[in-house]
């Protein structure tokens, strides 16, 4: 089992049964997309599954709820996105549990969280968590707010500023992200292998290449 970053928000997690990707909307931002035919599409917001990407996929999902593939349980609690009014839930975070490994997709949400949202993210392995900023997703002060909320063992940053990505708005680049987070990475790699990642009770931060 292994973990993949494709640039933007795009995660590509890889099990012996299935592949589920996270926010593939890659060609609307200029690069090739990481769908596969029979993956599985997550979608932290309704409107990034609009896009001709998500007709590859076996299953795509945008929504809330709870759903169960090839043995993987997926949760998807609903969250103010970034841009959001106060009473508006219009993002979805994703619990993906494998095996026993726990990962949380985040999405572009509203650097708060309510007790009954932290109750159902629970403990958590691996945060998947944007940190490009600039109005339009958290920046490394939102980000870090709610990795102190949720206290995940690996921190995998995503959405940050990268020369070939034709971004919406300018985001801010890694090592400022970073700066602002207060975090060094405690390794950085190609692809993040699942299987026999030394897990702990002090959160570390992993940089994975594109």
């Amino acid at each position: 089992m292994e973990l993949q970053f494709y640039g933007a928000n795009c995660i590509r997690i890889t099990t012996k049964n299935t592949a589920i990707v996270v926010d593939d909307n890659l060609s609307e931002l200029g690069l090739k997309p990481a769908i596969k035919a029979d993956d599985v599409a997550l979608y932290t917001q309704e409107i990034l599954s609009k896009n001709s990407d998500a007709s590859k996929a076996k299953l795509v999902i945008d929504q809330p709820g709870e759903y169960e593939v090839a043995n993987i349980s997926i949760q998807g609690i609903a969250a103010r996105s970034h841009m959001d009014e106060e009473s508006q839930k219009s993002a979805t975070m994703y619990k993906i549990t494998i095996d026993e490994t726990k990962i949380v997709a985040l999405g572009h949400i509203y650097p708060e969280l309510t007790d009954k949202q932290l109750e159902n993210i629970g403990m958590v392995d691996i945060l998947l968590v944007p940190v490009g900023g600039n109005g339009y997703t958290l920046d490394g002060i939102g980000a870090l707010k709610i990795i102190k909320k949720i206290e995940p063992k690996v921190i995998i940053p995503t959405h940050y500023s990268d020369k070939d990505i034709n971004y919406e708005v300018p985001q801010q680049d890694l090592q400022n992200a970073l700066q602002q987070l207060s975090m060094e990475p405690a390794e950085t790699v190609e692809k993040l292998k699942l299987k026999g990642l030394e897990l702990s009770d002090t959160t570390k931060l992993i940089v994975v290449k594109r």
